[in-house]
């Protein structure tokens, strides 16, 4: 049976129903800044085998819900699962970030071994974190775009500028699209997976759409995406999608209307006046505190918080509170639970 979305603030907000106060979740609510998740993590070893040990990754995904009482559950994952599950080989080293082998520098995946496998213990945390929620809580699953994701497969990294992976869309845009759309194909799989196994709500990061041209983001992220939305909301109709296009900016209005996600995530870039001014009317949005006034904490985040609630406010748009990218690893607990109580008490 279909949650009630009247039961669960979050998803009766990205169902298109405006609360007062938000409800409220953060990107990487579950990670470093907490000493319950290092306690675990020194104990488990390293990322990868705590994202593939589902005990584990459930009562990391429970953590920030127990402490905080967030109002959505972001599954303890990672984009590149994706990858990983076509056959590329994936390490996280100490010190260092994500490394797959071999590179796809020509866009060619056909000699990879797909390990589809890999999902099963990410559905077994889903479904071991639906089973231990409040009743109030949103279970919310999560993938890479796959803009984003090619852009750590083909150059087995991540990049500032993402140089590799453009020059290959430039270059041979038939090669990098078949690559695109099997990134796309399998990640439609592994959400509706996640769906089957509880998640109530879905999320697509894609954290470098901002390094695009217009025609670039148009070829590479919005086409992509608009089919993925399609694709799912046929095989669920009643889960809602949130897309995050991080570094968008003026492209955010196209992205929305074109791709027809079920709310819109806005990173801390983003005016938010300006965004419901110019976002298609009632669009639920989600975000955007600069994760850096979340370390500030007292007037400054007071501040902040007021004047993106206020933006909303105004013309009664419906609004997930959030950050507006993932909460840093230096972020005092204490500013978190100011933040918290800023938003559900009393106004002014």
């Amino acid at each position: 049976m279909s949650p009630d979305p009247a039961d669960r603030p979050l998803l009766a907000v990205l169902s298109g129903e405006r609360r007062d106060p938000p409800p409220v979740w953060l990107m990487r609510q579950a990670g470093r800044y907490l000493p319950e998740y290092r306690a675990l993590r020194a104990k488990k070893g390293g990322f990868l085998e705590l994202v593939y040990d589902s005990e584990a990754a459930a009562e990391v995904t429970l953590q920030p819900i127990r402490r905080f009482g967030m109002d959505g559950a972001i599954l303890f994952s990672d984009i590149l699962i994706v990858p990983h599950a076509m056959g590329q080989g994936l390490t996280f080293g100490p010190g260092e970030g994500p490394r797959l082998s071999p590179p796809l520098r020509d866009g060619a995946f056909d000699a990879l071994t797909p390990a589809p496998d890999r999902f099963l213990p990410v559905y077994e945390t889903v479904r071991r974190v639906v089973a231990s929620l409040p009743p109030h809580v949103t279970m919310l699953g999560f993938a890479g775009s796959p803009w984003t994701v090619a852009t750590y497969m083909v150059a087995g990294h991540g990049s500032k500028d993402q140089g590799e992976t453009r020059r290959l869309a430039y270059n041979d845009p038939a090669a990098f699209g078949a690559l695109i759309g099997r990134i796309a194909a399998v990640t439609v799989d592994y959400l509706s997976g996640q769906i089957e196994a509880g998640a109530q709500a879905v999320q697509l990061f894609d954290s470098w759409a901002g390094s695009l041209s217009p025609e670039q983001f148009e070829a590479w992220v919005v086409e992509p995406t608009a089919a993925m939305v399609a694709s799912l909301r046929q095989r669920h109709p009643d889960t809602p999608v949130i897309g995050f296009p991080k570094g968008a900016g003026a492209k955010l209005s196209r992205y929305a209307e074109r791709t027809r996600v079920d709310a819109v995530g806005l990173d801390e870039t983003v005016d938010p006046e300006w965004a419901d001014a110019t976002l298609p009317a009632s669009l639920p949005v989600q975000g955007n505190l600069d994760p850096l006034a979340l370390i500030a904490g007292g007037d400054s985040l007071r501040r902040a918080t007021d004047r993106i609630r206020a933006a909303f406010a105004r013309s009664g748009r419906p609004h997930v509170f959030n950050l507006g990218h993932g909460i840093l690893p230096d972020a005092p607990i204490a500013h978190v639970e100011q933040l918290l109580a800023q938003l559900r008490g009393p106004r002014g």
